[in-house]
C-alpha cells in the first residue's frame, strides 16, 4: 500500500557545521518538502517526505535523496548516524 512517509535522517561527523552550510542544506531538501538541521553542531539532518510502500522503501528513498541534497550543499560527507521513518498512519 502506497502511502507518504516522514522521514528523519542526520549525519555526524568531526566539526561544527555553520549557518550558511544548513541553509545550503535547506536549499536542497526543499524540493521534497523537507527541513534541515544543524546549525552550530556536529551533525547535519534532514526531515524529508517521500511516497514508498514500505518503510524500508522510504528509507532507502529518503536516504538516497538526503545524501544527494548534502553533495549539493557541498557538505562533509558523514557517516549516517541516525533514521527514523513515521507513515502517515503512523501516530
Amino acid at each position: 500500500m502506497t502511502r507518504r512517509w516522514s522521514v528523519g535522517i542526520e549525519a555526524e561527523g568531526d566539526r561544527v557545521l555553520t549557518h550558511d552550510e544548513i541553509l545550503d542544506l535547506a536549499d536542497a531538501v526543499a524540493a521534497s518538502g523537507g527541513i534541515a538541521s544543524g546549525i552550530g553542531t556536529t551533525r547535519y539532518g534532514a526531515r524529508l517526505l517521500v511516497v514508498a510502500d514500505t518503510r524500508e522503501e522510504a528509507v532507502e528513498r529518503a536516504t538516497a535523496e538526503f545524501t544527494a541534497a548534502a553533495r549539493t550543499a557541498n557538505l562533509p560527507e558523514y557517516p549516517i548516524a541516525r533514521v527514523e521513518a513515521v507513515g502517515e498512519d503512523e501516530d
